[in-house]
């Protein structure tokens, strides 16, 4: 007579053309099959799907799979009919995108009984007839599939999971299997609790997935690294993550335009489009996949060789999901997220009006994402230990901080100076704010709140203002400072913190990273304009580019900056453009740009280049999508209409400042631009001549912040913003 081990072994090699079983698959099944309830932890890859797919073939009834992503049921019903073949109707799945003749498919197969594994999305199970079709039927287990979507401190939140219990209760009591491939001990305690399985066996795989590597990289010249980086490697399989649908689609569009196969995946396409474009990866149609986060959840596809964040994800719970699906076979997983600190102050800002309760969590989690980002210690063992898990090795050999390690310095009487500053002050002040007090900092804020006479002030000086800022993120991360999000990132000192500064300790603090930020004035500009950012170029170039543009100056008596920015001349030195179309694909040079003053420069650097035998980095050309955005070309035709602003701004669904970065850049870019009539709308005549007359004849930079004080309080940003688009358009064009 065959024992449950060998019965299990023969269906698995039957149905699915295994021999053996992974790690726990078999105990778990065994335990599922003794109709008591299960909680399954398990590294993406692990094979979490086949501890519900196997024992639902083989039990009495229909197993109902609650599974949170349409595509992901289609991709799993496929796989099981792929394996099934002998039996029609054996897997199916019901949520919205079913028709009604195949809503009445589905209902036969289950009521006749030929279903054994039913996908249904959470907002699919709350709905009346459905929970009475269900009620008709055998249910042999319910397995909640991604349950760390039950979770609020999950990093994908859903509110219809939270009402699985009720529901399950509604319809008949079975065992319940809950699946994961991440939860950190709270998630994992929420999950339970929610429903109502907290005497469930806890099956916990390890969460180390030694075959990946993990690095961290300024968000700085980031499309040129995400190119260089897939062309080097050339064929293989990856996802991109970006947290908004809008960079999803121009991160895909960039990619295509440099001659790379990629594909967007986001809520925000129609379902066929979803499917058609995950289909195209799945059948290695298409290399890569551009996404937002609703890309991947049981994807079984296992030669995924990286996985790239573009944006820094809300949560390590995030992160850690998403770089799982890199290597699931086994063999090499590259994963590398573009890091910059202005990326966490836009997640903050993005939680202003949430209930308290969410911006607490949220604050929490991304403290998390911003304190794995900025360690110096072993990423592997930073990721372990917060999902509860001990990692033992000093050096996993397999992270940018184990292969490259960085300085660390003790830091604890900056971290005493800095707190002495915050709390002897009445009022409480952000970090830039705080991080210029110590630098000596005098500008305008500080002036008017008469800080350049604080007994502190420029007691850090030597060390700039971006140490400070970094030994403040630290000091966030140590605990020893509180950020209030509601209030606009305001700090103050923490028990923690005031304990520190009675009893000081040691505290070993990182050497900056040096992860480089865009500035908020001319590279911000540009960088708006989706093109890659410049530096580590060749400085004798630079140096001659930058004399050619002081020559032609003075010569044509424009100042410097309306010819080429600096960043512009950084890209030139690194790209080494001989012709005007090349040229076209450095940042902030447009058509217009190029031809009215591009002639000289690319004459220049092609006698430097070939006196100097350079061998040019073609493959490194980035070429740009900016003249092919449709909102640009909605603003151009817009403002030619004599549009107000606030209009275009509003059928965009943009604010204001984004709809002048937009005007900006593609001016910036060389196209002309008249926006007079909506200038004598909101800007009075005297001041428009004072800011024209300022950035034609007594300045040599376009620095907004240094217009703003030079100018001084009577004029708004956004009044020497519109004056500014129009010398540059008027000037330079």
């Amino acid at each position: 007579m065959q024992s449950k081990s060998e019965f299990l072994h023969d269906k698995l090699k039957t149905f699915f053309g295994f021999s053996s079983f992974k790690g726990q698959q078999e105990e778990i099944i065994m335990h599922l099959m003794e109709n008591k309830d299960a909680f399954v932890l398990m590294p993406t890859g692990g094979g979490k799907s086949l501890c519900y797919q196997l024992p639902a073939l083989i039990m009495d009834g229909t197993a109902v799979i609650i599974s949170p992503l349409i595509a992901l049921m289609k991709n799993q019903v496929d796989a099981i009919r792929g394996f099934i073949y002998e039996k029609e109707g054996v897997a199916h799945f019901l949520n919205s995108s079913l028709t009604k003749s195949q809503i009445h498919e589905v209902k036969e197969d289950l009521i006749s009984g030929r279903t054994k594994l039913l996908y249904v999305a959470p907002e699919s199970l709350t709905k009346e007839e459905n929970i009475y079709l269900l009620k008709q039927i055998k249910i042999s287990f319910y397995a909640v599939d991604e349950a760390h979507c039950i979770s609020e401190w999950g990093h994908d939140f859903r509110p219809e999971y939270r009402r699985i219990q009720p529901i399950i209760s509604q319809i008949g009591k079975a065992p319940v299997i809950a699946l994961t491939a991440t939860a950190t001990p709270k998630v994992q305690s929420d999950i339970q609790k929610n429903l109502g399985m907290t005497n469930a066996r806890v099956f916990k795989s390890s969460f180390n997935r030694e075959n990946l590597y993990y690095e961290i990289r300024s968000k700085s010249n980031v499309d040129r690294e995400i190119i260089r980086f897939i062309k080097n490697n050339e064929g293989k399989s990856g996802i991109i993550y970006c947290l908004s649908r809008k960079k999803v689609e121009d991160v895909a569009e960039l990619l295509n335009v440099n001659g790379i196969k990629a594909l967007p995946y986001h809520a925000g396409l129609d379902a066929s489009t979803r499917s058609s474009n995950q289909d195209s990866f799945l059948m290695e149609e298409t290399d890569v996949i551009v996404a937002t986060i609703a890309f991947g959840m049981g994807i079984d596809k296992p030669d995924v060789r990286f996985v790239l964040h573009y944006d820094i994800p809300k949560s390590l719970e995030g992160y850690y999901q998403e770089t799982g699906r890199a290597g699931r076979d086994g063999g090499e997983g590259q994963c590398i997220a573009f890091y910059s600190y202005k990326d966490i102050q836009k997640l903050e800002k993005f939680m202003q009006g949430k209930l308290i309760s969410e911006q607490e969590i949220g604050k929490q989690l991304l403290l998390e994402t911003v304190a794995y980002a900025e360690s110096n210690l072993c990423r592997r063992k930073v990721l372990l230990n917060y999902f509860g898990e001990e990692y033992h090795q000093d050096n996993c050999g397999a992270c940018d901080n184990c292969l490259y390690p960085k300085k660390q310095f003790e830091g604890s009487e900056d971290i005493a100076l800095l707190l002495e500053l915050i709390s002897g002050m009445k009022e409480n002040f952000k970090a830039e704010h705080i991080a210029n007090i110590l630098s000596g900092v005098d500008n305008s804020i500080i002036k008017s709140y008469n800080h350049h006479h604080h007994e502190l002030f420029g007691t850090g000086k030597e060390k700039g203002v971006k140490f400070w800022l970094a030994v403040i993120r630290q000091a966030l991360i140590l605990h020893l400072l509180d950020k209030d999000i509601e209030r606009y990132g305001l700090l103050s000192c923490t028990d923690k913190g005031k304990e520190f500064l009675e009893k000081p300790y040691s505290v070993m603090l990182t050497q900056d990273r040096e992860f480089e930020e865009v500035e908020d004035d001319e590279e911000a500009q540009i960088a708006s304009a989706g093109k890659a950012g410049g530096g580590g170029g060749d400085q004798v170039l630079l140096t001659m580019l930058k004399d050619l543009r002081h020559s032609m100056s003075k010569r044509l008596k424009l100042p410097p900056f309306v010819i080429f920015h600096d960043p512009s001349l950084e890209d030139m030195s690194i790209q080494y453009p001989v012709t005007l179309d090349e040229l076209k694909n450095c940042q902030g040079v447009g058509e217009g740009k190029a031809k009215k003053f591009g002639k000289e420069f690319v004459e220049l650097i092609a006698r430097y280049v070939a006196e100097n035998e350079i061998e040019r980095p073609l493959d490194l050309v980035v070429k740009s999508v900016v003249n092919k955005s449709v909102n640009k070309v909605y603003i151009i035709t817009s403002i030619d209409r004599k549009l107000s602003f606030e209009d275009i701004a509003e059928a965009k669904d943009m604010e204001m400042s984004e709809l002048l970065d937009e005007v900006e850049s593609i001016v910036n870019s060389g196209t002309k631009l008249n926006i007079d009539y909506y200038i004598k709308q909101t800007v009075d005549d005297d001041k428009v001549d004072d800011i024209y007359e300022y950035f034609k004849t007594e300045t040599d930079t376009d620095s907004l912040k240094v217009a703003v004080d030079e100018l001084g309080r009577g004029y708004t940003e956004e009044e020497i913003r519109l004056v500014r688009i129009k010398f540059m358009s008027e000037i330079g064009n």
